[in-house]
Protein backbone atom coordinates (compact mmCIF):
# COMPACT_ATOMS: atom_id res chain seq x y z
CA UNK A 1 0.00 0.00 0.00
CA UNK A 2 1.72 3.51 -1.05
CA UNK A 3 0.51 6.86 -0.64
CA UNK A 4 1.33 9.92 -2.38
CA UNK A 5 1.34 13.13 -0.16
CA UNK A 6 1.64 16.64 -1.58
CA UNK A 7 2.51 19.95 0.69
CA UNK A 8 3.50 23.32 -0.29
CA UNK A 9 6.99 24.10 -0.55
CA UNK A 10 8.77 25.53 2.79
CA UNK A 11 8.05 29.28 2.57
CA UNK A 12 10.97 30.71 4.80
CA UNK A 13 13.42 28.06 2.96
CA UNK A 14 12.66 29.78 -0.78
CA UNK A 15 12.73 33.36 0.78
CA UNK A 16 16.08 32.97 2.48
CA UNK A 17 17.77 31.35 -0.52
CA UNK A 18 16.30 34.49 -2.27
CA UNK A 19 17.89 36.78 0.04
CA UNK A 20 21.49 35.62 0.11
CA UNK A 21 23.31 38.07 -1.05
CA UNK A 22 26.78 37.75 -3.60
CA UNK A 23 30.02 39.02 -2.65
CA UNK A 24 30.45 40.69 -5.93
CA UNK A 25 27.15 42.89 -6.30
CA UNK A 26 26.94 44.20 -2.51
CA UNK A 27 29.91 45.73 -0.61
CA UNK A 28 29.24 47.28 2.70
CA UNK A 29 31.90 48.71 2.80
CA UNK A 30 32.10 50.44 0.45
CA UNK A 31 29.78 53.36 1.21
CA UNK A 32 32.27 53.99 3.69
CA UNK A 33 35.14 53.80 1.43
CA UNK A 34 33.96 56.25 -1.43
CA UNK A 35 33.51 58.34 1.73
CA UNK A 36 36.84 58.58 3.06
CA UNK A 37 38.09 58.95 0.06
CA UNK A 38 36.08 62.17 -0.83
CA UNK A 39 37.31 63.32 2.58
CA UNK A 40 40.66 63.02 1.65
CA UNK A 41 40.83 63.65 -1.88
CA UNK A 42 37.84 65.93 -3.09
CA UNK A 43 35.89 64.21 -6.06
CA UNK A 44 38.02 60.90 -4.65
CA UNK A 45 34.90 59.59 -4.01
CA UNK A 46 33.24 60.31 -7.17
CA UNK A 47 36.02 58.63 -8.90
CA UNK A 48 36.00 55.34 -6.75
CA UNK A 49 32.30 54.70 -7.71
CA UNK A 50 33.22 54.90 -11.42
CA UNK A 51 31.65 58.44 -12.01
CA UNK A 52 34.29 60.42 -13.18
CA UNK A 53 32.36 63.06 -14.65
CA UNK A 54 31.47 63.58 -11.25
CA UNK A 55 35.02 64.95 -10.71
CA UNK A 56 35.44 68.04 -12.37
CA UNK A 57 32.26 69.92 -11.11
CA UNK A 58 33.67 68.94 -7.57
CA UNK A 59 36.83 70.73 -8.74
CA UNK A 60 35.55 73.27 -10.07
CA UNK A 61 33.02 74.02 -6.98
CA UNK A 62 35.66 73.93 -4.58
CA UNK A 63 37.89 75.56 -6.84
CA UNK A 64 35.92 78.35 -7.28
CA UNK A 65 34.86 78.92 -3.24
CA UNK A 66 38.63 78.83 -2.86
CA UNK A 67 39.18 81.66 -5.60
CA UNK A 68 36.32 83.76 -4.06
CA UNK A 69 38.02 83.24 -0.67
CA UNK A 70 41.33 84.07 -1.26
CA UNK A 71 39.85 87.23 -3.46
CA UNK A 72 37.65 88.85 -1.16
CA UNK A 73 40.62 88.33 1.53
CA UNK A 74 42.72 90.30 -0.05
CA UNK A 75 40.47 92.89 -1.12
CA UNK A 76 39.52 93.40 2.27
CA UNK A 77 43.43 93.48 3.46
CA UNK A 78 43.70 96.35 0.78
CA UNK A 79 40.86 98.30 2.07
CA UNK A 80 41.59 97.93 5.67
CA UNK A 81 45.17 99.02 5.13
CA UNK A 82 43.85 102.10 3.68
CA UNK A 83 41.91 102.95 6.37
CA UNK A 84 44.42 102.16 9.08
CA UNK A 85 46.44 104.30 6.81
CA UNK A 86 43.96 107.01 6.88
CA UNK A 87 43.26 107.05 10.73
CA UNK A 88 46.92 107.39 11.30
CA UNK A 89 46.92 110.48 8.70
CA UNK A 90 49.08 108.94 6.07
CA UNK A 91 48.17 108.57 2.43
CA UNK A 92 46.66 105.52 1.15
CA UNK A 93 46.56 103.95 -2.22
CA UNK A 94 42.28 105.45 -2.34
CA UNK A 95 44.18 109.03 -1.99
CA UNK A 96 45.69 111.17 -4.77
CA UNK A 97 49.23 112.89 -4.35
CA UNK A 98 47.58 116.54 -4.34
CA UNK A 99 45.12 115.12 -1.58
CA UNK A 100 42.20 113.71 -3.59
CA UNK A 101 40.28 111.52 -2.09
CA UNK A 102 38.52 109.04 -4.12
CA UNK A 103 36.87 106.85 -1.30
CA UNK A 104 35.51 108.50 1.59
CA UNK A 105 36.24 106.49 5.12
CA UNK A 106 33.03 105.78 5.18
CA UNK A 107 33.29 104.07 2.31
CA UNK A 108 36.06 102.41 3.42
CA UNK A 109 34.42 101.19 6.36
CA UNK A 110 31.34 99.73 3.90
CA UNK A 111 33.74 97.73 1.74
CA UNK A 112 35.56 96.18 4.76
CA UNK A 113 32.31 94.86 6.08
CA UNK A 114 31.15 94.01 2.18
CA UNK A 115 34.34 92.31 1.55
CA UNK A 116 34.19 90.15 5.20
CA UNK A 117 30.80 88.83 4.52
CA UNK A 118 31.53 88.09 1.51
CA UNK A 119 34.79 86.31 2.38
CA UNK A 120 33.07 84.48 5.32
CA UNK A 121 30.41 83.15 2.87
CA UNK A 122 33.41 81.89 0.57
CA UNK A 123 34.22 80.03 3.50
CA UNK A 124 31.36 78.28 4.69
CA UNK A 125 30.16 77.84 0.68
CA UNK A 126 33.42 75.64 0.72
CA UNK A 127 33.06 74.08 3.57
CA UNK A 128 29.28 72.89 2.81
CA UNK A 129 30.65 71.95 -0.86
CA UNK A 130 33.23 70.05 0.70
CA UNK A 131 30.80 68.05 2.82
CA UNK A 132 28.43 67.85 0.43
CA UNK A 133 30.57 65.95 -1.94
CA UNK A 134 31.45 63.45 0.90
CA UNK A 135 27.65 62.87 1.24
CA UNK A 136 27.29 62.50 -2.26
CA UNK A 137 29.98 60.13 -2.84
CA UNK A 138 29.11 57.82 -0.01
CA UNK A 139 24.77 57.86 -1.03
CA UNK A 140 25.83 57.35 -4.41
CA UNK A 141 27.80 54.38 -3.59
CA UNK A 142 24.98 52.75 -1.35
CA UNK A 143 22.74 53.20 -4.67
CA UNK A 144 24.92 51.54 -6.68
CA UNK A 145 24.25 48.75 -5.07
CA UNK A 146 20.63 48.14 -5.41
CA UNK A 147 19.30 46.16 -8.51
CA UNK A 148 17.66 48.56 -11.00
CA UNK A 149 16.78 46.34 -13.63
CA UNK A 150 14.02 46.75 -16.03
CA UNK A 151 11.35 44.67 -13.84
CA UNK A 152 10.30 48.31 -12.42
CA UNK A 153 9.24 50.86 -14.83
CA UNK A 154 7.64 54.13 -14.29
CA UNK A 155 5.21 54.76 -17.61
CA UNK A 156 3.32 58.89 -17.58
CA UNK A 157 -0.53 57.81 -19.52
CA UNK A 158 -2.94 60.25 -20.31
CA UNK A 159 -6.05 58.55 -19.41
CA UNK A 160 -9.90 59.44 -20.09
CA UNK A 161 -12.51 60.32 -17.71
CA UNK A 162 -15.59 58.49 -18.75
CA UNK A 163 -17.82 60.95 -17.06
CA UNK A 164 -16.06 64.33 -18.54
CA UNK A 165 -14.78 63.35 -21.94
CA UNK A 166 -13.88 67.36 -22.83
CA UNK A 167 -11.06 67.40 -20.56
CA UNK A 168 -7.99 64.18 -20.62
CA UNK A 169 -6.60 63.16 -17.15
CA UNK A 170 -2.76 62.58 -16.86
CA UNK A 171 -1.76 59.79 -14.74
CA UNK A 172 1.66 57.80 -13.54
CA UNK A 173 1.37 54.14 -13.41
CA UNK A 174 3.82 52.35 -11.53
CA UNK A 175 4.02 48.69 -12.61
CA UNK A 176 6.85 46.13 -10.86
CA UNK A 177 7.09 42.36 -10.60
CA UNK A 178 9.14 39.92 -9.12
Amino acid sequence: MSQNIFAQKDFIAVKAKQLQLTSDKYNPLSPSKASFYSAIFPGGGQIYNGKYWKAPIVWAAMGASVYFYIDNSNEYDRYRTAFKLRKQGLQDEFTKDDGTVLISEAGLESAQKTLRKNRDLSLLTGVLLYILQIVEASVNAHLLQFDTDDSLSVKPVITADPLFIDAPKVGLTLKYSF
